[in-house]
């Protein structure tokens, strides 16, 4: 190996060792801020755009027994609370669990609501559409997360 290999090599390492060793952190954290902050607009009418398709899914699933407030409040601090659990790495079984239910949640539109989550379908998303497959990725970073409550860790080759 070259010079200019051994130098690639020894940055190679330590860039990878940092994001081993940092990375389930600000993934944490990252998918925390995006449910503090997604919940915390709930609880200002109208400053959400999934606010709607998610009042229409729930109370549907509700049978229509709960006022649209109760609906948006509920789903407000519920998403608020999985947000603080993952931004101070609290109760982090419990939290995950919250995440996996209300992922469930915000897939059910596609079932329920087709003509609001596709332009054309299967294939074109409205953006209520694109807002709920996006969340493939908050199922996958919980999955990951799910995997450290027990002391499990990304590792860097040495």
């Amino acid at each position: 190996m070259n010079l200019r290999g051994k130098t690639f090599d020894k940055i190679d390492r330590k860039v990878s060792y940092w994001m081993a060793s940092q990375g389930i952190r600000l993934l944490r954290i990252s998918i925390g801020i995006i449910f503090f902050w997604f919940g915390a607009l709930k609880f200002f009418e109208g400053l959400s755009p999934a606010q709607n398709i998610a009042i229409d899914t729930i109370d549907l699933l509700t049978f229509g027994l709960l006022p649209e407030k109760i609906i948006l409040y509920g789903l407000a601090f519920w998403e608020v609370l999985i947000g603080i659990g993952l931004l101070f790495n609290v109760f982090m079984r419990e939290t995950l669990l919250l995440l996996y239910l209300q992922m469930v949640g915000t897939f059910t539109p596609i079932f329920l609501f087709p003509e609001q989550v596709f332009v054309e379908f299967p294939y074109a998303l409205t953006f209520e559409g694109q807002y709920i497959i996006k969340n493939l990725v908050v199922i996958s970073a919980g999955i990951t997360l799910g995997a450290t409550v027990r002391g499990g860790q990304l590792k860097a080759e040495e």
